[in-house]
């Protein structure tokens, strides 16, 4: 009985084993055989980060080396909607996919200026000699000592002084023996010698004590007009001075200015009155505040910046002139990028004295002016506060590429669909953006997972941000062919071939600034921006007439800010998006004016640069080195056109060959 216990009990393992063997070789078969239909459904395969690469079959991204998807034939027409795609439930949450409404609500910028800290120019006092002599004594004979305001600071002779003196005693004589009108005019001279001693800095109480005693001082001694430090000392004992000559500088630092730069796109939010806050190294985490009192009205040409002075109390003395800070400006902002604040809407303020506010029409009690409206100043009025309310997306939302601007909607009623919807933005309000057109209160965009959603209407060849009119966008990798500029669409003047010369000139010096950054080389890259600004002065400009001349100096001009703003660049990062904005504008020189065809000009273009808006840039080659990545991703992007074809390229055209 046990022995057939333990046979049936083996009969029942073994049995078992060969059920599983047979059950797991059915799976394997049964997948194998799902991977075959899917590959035979499949009507052609993509990769899921550049949509615009096709192929028949599996494999991997030429560009990423990530592993191709299939995109099935009966994937193609999910949604009727030209710009519409729909997504599973389980699809939106593999994609991340989330959304938020559009809202109307104020909202904050942030601003970042530098600058330095300096001195109050209303509290400087020059310790002046009120009359020849030479210095007897320096009571201050270094720089840096703080003195109080009525401290004796130099005791000089004088022999001028010393006559006047004389001249008042005798004076005095005369008018106590003088009677009518000889009284008088005794008394005028007297008084006008008293003013003289007056005006060459003598208090009244010396002058009393000169007229007491009857005696008459050959030294003088010079006050200090205010309190503060000396901050500048010219002055020695022994040496001769003249009515008017410095000795002694005293800065009052109980206030102090701090200077900064504001660029030109930041204007639009800086008003006078406003808060900053700024902090300095030598404190760190201490913030200080203060307030705009004053904005430059001329522009720096060289910084291309504006000076913002902010007038700031320092009672401690903790902030030193020359101290370098970071300063950040939080204005409110209403429709139309108009700066609110509720605190100042229907007030009066003082156009010098920023701190004086008060609700009526009145005099500033510092300085006697008279207060203006802070609608005058730049802010939303009273009346506009509660209608100025702006409409504003996420900054996440929108797919910028050049002058466009994509959003994905909700569609009502259709779960799981998007609609891909053109809009006008306006600036930009630290995590939002303004909304002008396009858009409503209370619709539902995609705030994350937009460009996955735009990748998918690539590979359904349906309009999306990259092809607004739908199709697949063209990849030199796979035999699509870029665009040919023709020579009408190069150059909107007619440039003589030298000029253009000139241009190709230029555009092999900016080859090398792309091939430093492409090769993650900042140094190289450097070098070349210099080659590059040498090159744009030697263009001659005299070769242009009338408006092709002055469109030229345009040009040039943003060229060099540019190319500057580049080299000014430690960061490669931030060299990277000036980078940009130097290529954006060649590629308009190019346009504008035409290239002489010596060397070969193609325009690429990155999707995924600066958080997927997207960037172009100009090579001499026709495979892709991307400038924004560089090693991480150097095969990023596709050819978008052909500037020039070089001499290779019109031998092969003269020759009948495309």
């Amino acid at each position: 009985m046990k022995n057939k216990s333990r046979i049936l009990v083996m009969i029942l393992i073994i049995a078992a084993f060969a059920l599983g063997y047979m059950l797991r070789g059915g799976t394997k078969q049964e997948t194998h055989e799902h991977a075959k239909s899917e590959e035979a459904q499949a009507k052609f395969w993509t990769c899921s980060m550049h949509p615009q690469i096709r192929q028949p079959g599996p494999g991997q991204c030429p560009l990423c080396a990530m592993d191709l998807i299939a995109v099935k034939a009966d994937d193609m027409g999910k949604t009727s909607g030209a710009r519409e795609h729909k997504l599973s439930a389980h699809a939106m949450k593999l994609a991340q996919i989330r959304t938020a409404p559009v809202e109307r609500k104020p909202v904050t910028a942030e601003i970042r200026l530098d600058g330095k800290i300096g001195f109050d120019e209303t509290r400087v006092a020059h310790i002046t000699a009120w009359v020849p002599g030479r210095i007897e004594r320096l009571f201050v004979d270094y720089t840096g000592v703080g003195v109080n305001k009525g401290e004796h600071l130099v005791q000089l002779y004088s022999p001028e002084l010393l006559t006047t003196q004389q001249e008042l005693l005798v004076g005095l004589k005369m008018l106590k023996r003088a009677a009518g009108s000889l009284r008088t005019s005794t008394q005028r001279n007297v008084e006008a010698t008293r003013e003289k001693l007056r005006l060459w800095g003598l208090t009244k109480q010396q002058i009393k004590t000169i007229e007491t005693s009857g005696k008459a001082a050959d030294r003088t001694t010079v006050y200090s007009p205010i309190s503060g430090i000396v901050i500048e000392k010219k002055g020695f004992e022994g040496m001769y001075v003249q009515t008017g000559t410095r000795i002694y500088t005293v800065a009052d630092l109980s206030q102090v200015w701090v200077l900064l730069d504001a660029y030109e796109a930041d204007l639009m939010w800086i008003r006078y009155g406003q808060e900053v806050e700024f902090e300095t190294k030598a404190y760190p985490g201490e913030r200080f505040n203060g307030k705009i009192t004053f904005i430059d009205p001329m522009l720096n040409p060289k910084t291309r910046t504006v000076k913002v002075r902010v007038n700031v109390p320092n009672p401690d003395a903790k902030l030193k002139p020359e101290m370098f800070v970071s300063a950040r400006i939080y204005p409110r902002v209403a429709a139309a990028g108009r700066v609110m604040d509720p605190a100042l809407a229907g007030k009066w303020v003082c156009p010098m004295h920023p701190e004086i506010v008060k609700d009526r029409k009145a005099a500033c009690d510092l300085c006697g002016m008279p207060l203006v409206t802070a609608e005058s100043l730049g802010y939303v009025s009273d009346e506009e506060l509660l209608g100025d309310i702006p409409l504003v997306i996420p900054a996440s939302a929108p797919l910028i590429t050049g002058k466009r601007a994509v959003v994905y909607v909700a569609v009502p009623y259709k779960e799981g669909v998007f609609e891909g919807r053109e809009v006008v933005l306006g600036p930009r309000a630290g995590d939002y953006y303004l909304v002008e057109e396009g858009l409503s209160a209370g619709e539902m965009i995609v705030v994350n997972g937009s460009f996955k959603i735009d990748s998918a209407l690539q590979i359904h060849a349906k309009p999306s941000m990259m092809g607004p009119e739908g199709g697949a966008p063209g990849h030199t990798h796979h035999g699509a062919k870029p665009k040919q500029a023709s020579q009408e669409q190069q150059g909107a003047f007619a440039a003589p071939d030298a000029f253009r010369q000139s241009i190709d000139t230029l555009v092999a010096a900016y080859f090398g600034v792309h091939e430093g950054l492409s090769r993650d080389n900042a140094t190289a890259a450097a070098k070349s921006v210099k080659h590059f600004l040498s090159r744009l002065d030697a263009v001659d400009m005299t070769l242009l007439k009338g408006e092709a001349h002055s469109a030229w100096m345009n040009k040039q001009d943003k060229l060099k800010k540019y190319a500057l703003a580049v080299s000014s660049s430690k960061d490669i990062s931030v060299f990277r998006t000036r980078f940009k904005e130097l290529s954006d504008t060649l590629y308009s020189v190019t346009q504008k004016f035409g290239t002489a065809g010596t060397i070969p000009v193609y325009r690429f273009h990155c999707p995924m640069a600066f958080d997927s808006k997207g960037a172009y840039w100009l090579q001499g080659s026709a495979e892709t080195e991307n400038p924004y990545y560089g090693a991480s991703m150097f095969r990023c992007g596709s050819m978008k056109e052909t500037i020039a074809a070089g001499p290779a390229g019109k031998k092969l055209k003269e020759a009948g060959h495309e």
